[in-house]
């Protein structure tokens, strides 16, 4: 078997093994023990390491801009699918999706199969093009996700110069941010992580590993989808996946990409699955609106779990499907045709869902009527 698939199936199985701890592990103060360790050592070991290795080369600049701009696209164009396809728009889980359907999280979805199918060159291309991505990820998703925050709690008492006090004092007393800001001061200077201290370097190495195994068993201990919460989710990401191809083609053809191996590493990259890290800011918003006296949340962290569970094994489906395909898949015409399929069947759900209550408004009269011709026949027995 592929060394990739045995990855991906190992993947999996720590998901499992996360479902299979939900009989030991009930408490919520237990699995906030495992999300504190993740969001407050692992993560952020990740994020430097991430930095600190990253050859920036100028020809190469441009990918990080493009991955951004898929992000931006995805931010702004997707929400107006949501109320379709289920989700009640300015809901918790309206803004959860909108924080987490722009994301990429390349790094366990789709830089492995890269490595694999099209080689080093090309994985260089896309953790160069992740620069632009965790740009929006870890900064721009944060500021957006505050700024929800202060709106949904009506913080409206607090000057704009109090507000933007409250939240750099909040980005920098996240270690997330704060390993962030040092890794680039760090790379401004010309350090990497071969320039620092081993006792650093192999101290940050060794809580990296904790990352990939932690979160995936976090995963599976909250995960906890019900029967139409999966069928919405499903639908959004096969709805994403549509919508991703299609930017690609339109980028295909406005940039002139030829060469095959090219299209088949944005379609991969684009077809990641969502990222982790909106789920730490939605973590650290609910932090905060727990010391809140009312009913009022701006996120949902059940549904940011339940869509992370789901988005990992399509997108890895998806990523693996297209580059074993290989040249077939990057035809153009075979895009288009791949770009209807998966929304066709993203929106299968929604349209049967739609048809489904108009059927039952339909029948609705019919009953009614039916009602009130008991009732008369009731009021002339008596």
């Amino acid at each position: 078997m592929d060394v990739n698939v045995q990855k991906t199936l190992l993947f999996l199985l720590f998901i499992g093994l996360g479902l299979l701890l939900k009989l030991k592990i009930k408490e919520k103060k237990e699995l906030a023990g495992i999300k504190m360790i993740i969001l407050n050592l692992a993560l952020p070991a990740t994020i430097f390491i991430a930095l600190l290795s990253v050859n920036v080369e100028v020809s190469l600049l441009v990918l990080p801009v493009i991955a951004l701009v898929l992000n931006f696209f995805l931010f702004l164009v997707t929400p107006f699918l949501f109320p379709f396809i289920g989700i009640k728009k300015n809901s918790p889980n309206y803004r959860t999706a909108q924080m987490l359907i722009p994301s990429l999280a390349p790094g366990l979805s789709c830089f492995p199969f890269i490595l694999e199918y099209l080689g080093e060159g090309f994985l260089a291309k896309a953790a160069m093009a992740d620069l632009g991505n965790k740009l929006f990820v870890l900064l721009i998703l944060y500021l957006v996700a505050m700024n929800w925050h202060y709106k949904t709690q009506n913080i409206t008492n607090r000057s704009t110069g109090a507000k933007f006090k409250s939240l750099c004092i909040a980005m920098i007393s996240e270690p997330v941010n704060i390993f962030i800001a040092a890794a680039l001061i760090l790379l401004f200077l010309g350090i990497n992580m071969n320039s620092i201290p081993f006792l650093f370097s192999e101290s940050l190495s060794r809580l990296s590993l904790l990352m990939t195994p932690l979160v995936l068993l976090f995963i599976g201990l909250s995960v906890n989808i019900k029967k139409r919460q999966f069928a919405e989710i499903v639908s959004l990401l096969l709805v994403r996946a549509g919508i991703v191809v299609f930017l690609a083609i339109g980028l295909i053809r406005v940039a002139d990409i030829v060469i095959a191996e090219d299209r088949l590493l944005l379609l991969a990259f684009g077809l990641s699955a969502c990222s982790f890290w909106p789920f730490a800011h939605i973590a650290a918003v609910d932090a905060q609106e727990k010391r809140v006296l009312n009913s009022r949340k701006t996120f949902n962290q059940n549904f940011a779990i339940n869509i992370l569970a789901l988005s990992f094994p399509l997108s890895v489906v998806l990523i693996l499907g297209i580059l074993s395909a290989g040249n077939q898949v990057a035809d153009l015409f075979t895009l288009v045709i791949l770009a209807f399929v998966l929304l066709g069947c993203g929106l299968v759900y929604p349209l049967f869902l739609k048809f489904t209550q108009k059927k039952n408004t339909e029948d609705l009269p019919n009953v009614t009527e039916a009602e009130q011709l008991y009732n008369l026949k009731r009021v002339s027995e008596n």
